[in-house]
């Protein structure tokens, strides 16, 4: 709609404004149904009367109650026949329906039928008792299913709670009431009520036409020529929008939404609201259009989206007959904002504007006929054409004032949401006061209030600079801000000794102590480091020594370990050159790291480009004269420890250098919370190539822990590798998620137990939701299962989030930074 001329849309909008009153007036005339024949439902009575059909727990959400406390002399005969009269009155609250054939109809219920009202004494009960009662009370009247067939849709329930105190609960089903329609039951109860303690007759004025008349009006005008116009108006402007705002959810969205909710209550400051009034004035809009954008902004800033569809309840009664009818008019409109980062503050608001007067101006056509005329394609999952809703509360009130009777509101908690997210605001005149009503099977109340001030803060900065762009409007206020300087007070620290100094200290203290197992091969600590020790004083003699590169071209062996040590322990760094990677990428990483020598086996030789070589297979008599004894320490933490290549996602691979300090300090600050050691067996699953392997390897052999390298074929088979895990009795795995859901499944049909202690997730997203089955057979305490995050170039991890059972339904985070560690949550600006 950026593309729309706000002046033409003004012109346009007067235009058929001047021409729907002639054409309101000539339909109020007419507004009237044909008593003789079935009376049709409204659009909107329809799509109700359909859920209702398919789906109860849809249909509560379409309740609506109110509560209100009276304190004084209530006349209870009185307050009886006042809603007993407002039922005689408006035909649409004794109204049911009834379907014949494929069709269903309005049924008129005699105006004699009087209200629904329970009563219940609670006078006798001791505070303790009486308040559990209440809510029981309110639940029951506000929960309690609505047969749309046989009625009541209208239902209250007074209780009297002393001489002088009541409290009035009352309900209604939403497809014969409104939001408009609660101020005119209210100001009409009043004057019922006020008129009756005086003794006097129906103050009321008669009713020229009742809900049936305008929903036949409505049937007769949606075949007219002018539902054509407004039809491609909507295609128009919904035209390739999205069909789901992807915001950030705390749980994964259910297959089909249950619309439970809750709301978190806000009230902007006096100061802002009157900013924000002065805002909308200043730019020549409403205080409503100024509120959309900023609520645009959010959720734009949520959800990474530009392309922001909100729906924007209308009250949809132009027709004066409609104006003190109950009944269920509202409409809603989907307004699409489409805003990038460049855009001032200014332009926003003008685009908002123009967009929000083009769509009030075809506002007539009913939004499940807009949702017709767009077919989108039905996901049961989330509501067509948008999931967030924007309302500003301007319907008229209901000021409830009774003879000698005090009224106080007594709120109702908020269990239903229709939307994923609704933002609904009033202005109180001194001060905006607001709601976000939120699915809580989505989100969290904790998220949702976070949400609430980043509302509050977007708005804020609009109020003190309308020219600045909307990519530099703040989110976060202070406290956020501080919060987050405190959550970054990282000390960094790197321990005195070198990875694989370390694991020489484990050689010398227990050197029998099994220390690598690859297949039927088995080294001890002891012959895992003389071995290492010869091959790195045959580097060191070969010219090898501190930030030389030395790749490492080997199949899974022993060898490939006894290699790694080797070029560690000379002072060298080393490429991880794994042959299961197809060649062309082989040869780019040789040529573009250009090692000084590759490590190799014989079969693979051919391989490595013309580049100095050692096949270890072939050539380890030469190696075997050199001594067993460690090296003197030739390498320091700021120098080079290896050097692993990314998989290229963005274009080619890239060689992420890391050095002997970032390895150290991975493990020294995570050893408080996994207490790895001599008991330990891991598994090598990984490419050696795969920073994942980083972790897998050292976590062994820096803490006397068993190493057992995984073949290939035991790799690629769930059920191999689980019998690797029984046989080798492994209490540290480290999988990707992916791989771990195959172990799920062969763990549920096999036999043999399994020892693990810590099962550490890594190098992709994690979906809580599949672990249900393995908690389920497990429990969540043994094994702990963690979930890490990290990136190659920032060696292996970064954050720790223990699992417990309960993330399977509510989620579950990357978690806490490692403790010597900053994270820094950054927008598309680097704020």
């Amino acid at each position: 709609m950026s593309s729309l001329n706000i002046e033409e849309v003004r012109r346009e909008y007067l235009r058929r404004r001047l021409a729907g009153a002639a054409a309101e007036k000539r339909a109020g005339q007419a507004l009237a149904a044909d008593r003789r024949a079935p009376l049709v439902l409204s659009s909107s009575q329809q799509r109700l009367w359909f859920l209702s059909q398919f789906d109860r727990a849809a249909s509560r959400a379409y309740h609506m109650s109110a509560a209100l406390r009276l304190r004084g002399a209530l006349r209870r005969d009185v307050l009886l026949r006042a809603l007993n009269m407002l039922v005689a009155r408006h035909e649409s609250l004794r109204t049911t329906f009834v379907q014949t054939g494929e069709a269903a109809f309005q049924v008129i219920g005699s105006g004699h039928a009087g209200f629904s009202l329970r009563e219940q004494d609670l006078r006798s009960m001791p505070a303790a008792q009486q308040e559990p009662a209440i809510a029981r009370a309110c639940r029951a009247t506000a929960e309690e299913h609505f047969d749309l067939e046989r009625g009541p849709l209208i239902r209250g329930c007074l209780l009297s709670l002393a001489d002088d105190e009541w409290l009035l609960i009352i309900a209604q089903h939403h497809i014969i009431s409104d939001g408009w329609s609660r101020g005119i039951f209210v100001r009409e109860f009043s004057a019922l009520y006020e008129a009756l303690c005086r003794g006097e007759g129906d103050p009321l004025p008669p009713l020229g036409a009742q809900y049936a008349d305008y929903a036949a009006w409505q049937r007769a005008w949606l075949q007219g020529p002018e539902r054509a116009v407004q039809a491609e108006f909507w295609l128009q402007h919904l035209a390739g929008a999205p069909a789901l705002l992807p915001l950030p959810l705390d749980r994964p969205r259910p297959p089909s939404p249950d619309f439970a909710g809750a709301c978190v209550s806000f009230v902007l400051a006096p100061s802002l609201s009157a900013g924000l009034k002065e805002l909308a004035q200043t730019h020549g809009t409403t205080l409503f259009s100024v509120l959309l954008a900023g609520w645009t902004i959010l959720l734009s800033r949520l959800s990474g989206q530009g392309d922001i569809v909100t729906g924007v309840p209308v009250a949809n009664r132009r027709l004066r007959e409609t104006e003190g009818l109950i009944g269920f008019f509202v409409n809603t409109l989907a307004l699409r904002v489409q805003l990038d980062d460049s855009l001032t503050v200014a332009q926003l608001l003008a685009q908002t504007k123009s967009t929000t007067v083009a769509c009030f101006s075809h506002q007539d056509l009913p939004f499940e006929q807009v949702v017709d005329v767009l077919r989108p394609e039905r996901n049961t999952g989330h509501s067509p054409v948008f999931q967030v809703m924007l309302s500003l509360n301007n319907t008229p009130g209901g000021s409830l004032q009774l003879p000698e009777v005090s009224l106080t509101d007594f709120p109702l908690p908020h269990t239903t949401s229709h939307f994923d997210l609704s933002a609904v605001l009033e202005d109180n005149g001194d001060h905006i006061v607001g709601g976000l009503e939120y699915a809580s099977a989505l989100f969290d109340a904790a998220t949702v209030e976070r949400f609430a001030r980043y509302f509050e803060t977007i708005l804020a900065g609009m109020v003190a600079d309308a020219r600045q762009t909307v990519g530099r409007l703040p989110l976060l206020d202070q406290a956020a801000l501080a919060q987050l300087a405190g959550f970054n007070a990282a000390a960094r620290t790197y321990p005195s000794r070198l990875v694989h100094e370390l694991f020489e200290e484990q050689a010398a203290r227990d050197g029998m102590a099994t220390a690598l197992v690859c297949g039927a091969e088995r080294l001890s600590y002891m012959q895992l480091n003389e071995r290492a020790n010869r091959l790195a004083h045959y580097l060191r003699a070969a010219g090898i020594g501190a930030e030389d590169l030395v790749g490492l071209y080997l199949e899974r062996s022993c060898a490939m370990i006894v290699g790694m040590l080797a070029i560690l322990k000379a002072g060298a760094a080393y490429l991880p050159l794994d042959p299961i990677n197809p060649r062309d990428r082989i040869d780019f990483m040789l040529k573009d790291a250009q090692p000084k020598l590759v490590l190799t086996q014989s079969s693979l030789s051919d391989a490595v480009g013309g580049l100095p070589y050692l096949a270890l297979d072939t050539g380890w008599d030469a190696v075997a004269a050199y001594p067993a004894t460690n090296p003197r320490g030739l390498a320091a933490p700021a120098h080079l420890a290896y050097v692993i290549y990314t998989s290229g996602s963005s274009g080619k691979p890239k060689g992420v250098q890391i050095e002997h300090g970032n390895v150290q300090r991975l493990f020294a600050a995570t050893q408080p919370w996994f207490d790895f050691g001599p008991r330990d067996t891991w598994t090598m699953f990984h490419s050696f190539a795969f920073d994942f392997s980083v972790w897998e390897i050292w976590g062994a052999l820096v803490y006397g822990g068993k190493l057992v390298i995984v073949s290939r074929e035991e790799a690629q088979s769930p059920e191999l590798f689980h019998a690797l895990l029984a046989h080798e009795r492994v209490t540290v795995l480290n999988q990707t998620p992916s791989a771990f859901q195959q172990l799920i499944a062969v763990d549920a049909a096999a036999g043999a137990k399994l020892a693990l202690r810590k099962v550490i997730f890594g190098g992709e997203a994690l979906n809580p939701s599949a672990l249900a089955p393995w908690f389920a057979a497990h429990g969540d305490a043994m094994p702990q299962l963690i979930n890490m995050y990290g990136i190659t170039e920032t060696t292996v991890h970064v954050t720790y989030e223990p699992l417990q059972a309960a993330c399977v339904s509510q989620g579950a985070s990357i978690g806490k930074p490692i403790p010597d560690l900053s994270v820094h949550i950054l927008d598309a600006h680097m704020n």
